[in-house]
């Protein structure tokens, strides 16, 4: 039977950034609703149909690219969550050839211009939020990170489904 879940296409942090934002996601977010790592999305649903498309970009993109320079710049108020923005450029020029050759396929969302985060809370009441996003701006200095390649997922509601990983080994 033919896959029918969305597949979802992430960056991977170094093991010391992951756990970081995994602590900081098990401390803030809603426990009923936490069933996922820290991550940072690229694509929230490219189609399963093009598996095979998608599987040669990534380990293309992949090996073309050294690990970027990437940088948590802010703390982030989203309303009824709080995220910390990523900043960069190479995981933004990989995301965009990759959507130019799945140019048709893209969902409205994947479709609008990204903005690179983690989410470590989401969903819950905007005073909540309000407040977390204050203790968490409160003593914040924007700081290096390390991303250290490409994931991709089955979306199936709930829980992800780990498909495939590509560490980044170009030279850049």
């Amino acid at each position: 039977m033919p896959e029918t879940a969305p597949i979802i296409v992430t960056a991977t942090m170094g093991k010391a950034d992951q756990a970081w934002a995994n602590a900081l996601r098990a401390k803030h977010f809603p426990p009923e609703r936490s069933y996922l790592q820290a991550h940072i999305t690229l694509f929230h649903h490219l189609p399963p149909g093009h598996w095979p498309e998608v599987k040669t970009r990534l380990a293309s993109l992949a090996h073309e690219f050294a690990t970027p320079d990437a940088w948590l710049r802010e703390v982030m108020f989203l309303g009824r969550g709080v995220a910390y923005r990523v900043e960069c450029p190479d995981l933004l020029a990989m995301r965009e050839e990759l959507a130019t050759d799945l140019q048709g396929l893209l969902t409205p969302q994947d479709q609008a211009k990204p903005r690179l985060h983690i989410t470590v809370q989401n969903k819950v009441e905007p005073a909540i939020a309000k407040a977390l996003f204050a203790e968490l701006s409160a003593g914040f200095e924007p700081r290096s990170m390390e991303i250290k390649g490409l994931a991709a997922h089955y979306y199936r509601g709930g829980p992800w489904e780990p498909i495939q990983n590509w560490k980044f080994s170009g030279r850049g």
